[in-house]
């Protein structure tokens, strides 16, 4: 029997909290609160007029973009920073003024984050594969939710910075394993073991490269590695949870390749988008990446 496919697209917002807030948005930029320092980051999305304008021009740091590729460099009004503590719920985590705009995690991942957690909660130490998991902050909510964690990274930068998170959090000691590889010779190996998950989290970008040179492409790779995710699901699997950003890719789009994976399973799935939404009234909200999960 095949999962039921919801027939309404979700808008899961990412509202602020302690460390973070989106302050106000407008004219392709977005002010953003980290911990105690504000953030201009460029957000071409954002075509209304800013709440503030005067609050822009006051940001700690600002980054100028080089081209269309993300990578530019940030501009402070004081000292330099590099690295500066940030913490969410139970997880302790560290921000970087990246050369590529994000600051070493995304925010608007908080409503994953919050999803993950509850389902986990539920469950009986479920074992939990997160693919392309970056510097770790969705593993580290589901290690502090109680999940034995496989944390997958193609970067041995990123997976540095995923443990150095870890140790912040005081979660070194739970079971939590780093391996940095190829996402899809991982899950093809671990296929051929016959190794099963209760939960699966894939966060794929639309373009990177294995630590061996292994080119990964969204729309090409995909496809071939969600069905190959679906295969890990244990029989009493609770979910299978895809999130993506690219500009030509929809919430509905990942939910008909999601059932195609899942076709052989029960269940539901749901879809639609992540946003984040400003602090204060009159909030608008931005819509930043695009989801699809399975659950059982």
């Amino acid at each position: 029997m095949p999962p039921i496919l919801s027939k309404v697209p979700e808008t899961l917002l990412t509202r602020a909290w302690p460390d973070y807030a989106l302050l106000d948005s407008g004219g392709g930029r977005k002010l953003e609160r980290y911990g105690r320092h504000t953030v201009v980051r460029p957000e071409p999305q954002c075509w209304w007029v800013p709440h503030d304008a005067e609050a822009f021009e006051a940001a700690d740091a600002v980054f100028d973009p080089d081209d269309e590729d993300e990578a530019g460099r940030w501009r402070f009004a004081g000292r330099a920073l590099e690295t500066f503590p940030l913490a969410w719920r139970d997880v302790r985590f560290t921000g970087r003024f990246t050369p590529f705009r994000h600051l070493a995690f995304f925010p608007e991942q908080a409503a994953n984050w919050d999803w993950l957690g509850g389902r986990i909660r539920r469950l009986s130490r479920p074992k939990i594969l997160n693919l392309f998991g970056y510097t770790g902050v969705a593993s580290l909510a589901c290690a502090a939710a109680g999940a034995e964690v496989t944390h997958v990274d193609a970067s041995k930068k990123s997976v540095a910075w995923a443990r150095e998170n870890a140790e912040l959090s005081g979660l070194s000691d739970h079971p939590i394993r780093w391996i940095v590889e190829d996402a899809r010779k991982y899950v093809a190996r671990e296929v051929r073991r016959g190794s099963k998950y209760q939960g699966i989290i894939l966060d794929p970008p639309k373009y990177g490269r294995g630590p061996t040179g292994e080119v990964w492409r969204l729309f090409e790779d995909l496809p071939g590695l969600l069905k190959d995710c679906a295969a890990l699901l244990a029989e009493d699997a609770d979910f299978l949870l895809l999130n993506a950003y690219a500009a030509r890719i929809s919430g509905l789009s990942l939910a008909h390749l999601m059932a195609e994976a899942t076709q052989n399973r029960a269940g539901r799935i749901d879809w639609g988008e992540l946003a984040l939404s400003e602090d204060g009234p009159d909030a608008r909200a931005i819509g930043l990446s695009f989801f699809a999960r399975w659950t059982a």
